[in-house]
């Protein structure tokens, strides 16, 4: 247990923010999981841009590091174009 009430409190706050990110990070995970289990195409195309728009909100927040987001929206997109 912590010794000090600053140490208290930034436990409070950690956990927090660890249910908040571990919420975003199941969004994401089940957003990408969409796209890449799209058969065709069309349904990928649908959900490339929702996806793409999650990424971008998840970096502007700093939940996941932006240049993750970018590798994530490219590997998507080369998912896609190639179905």
């Amino acid at each position: 247990m912590a010794n000090y009430a600053s140490s208290v409190r930034r436990i409070r706050r950690s956990e927090k923010s660890r249910q908040r990110n571990r919420h975003y990070m199941s969004m994401m995970k089940s957003a990408i999981k969409k796209v890449l289990s799209s058969k065709t195409k069309e349904d990928g195309e649908k959900l490339l841009p929702h996806t793409s728009s999650l990424l971008d909100k998840l970096a502007s927040k700093r939940i996941i590091h932006r240049n993750k987001a970018a590798n994530q929206k490219s590997r998507l997109t080369i998912f896609v174009n190639n179905l």
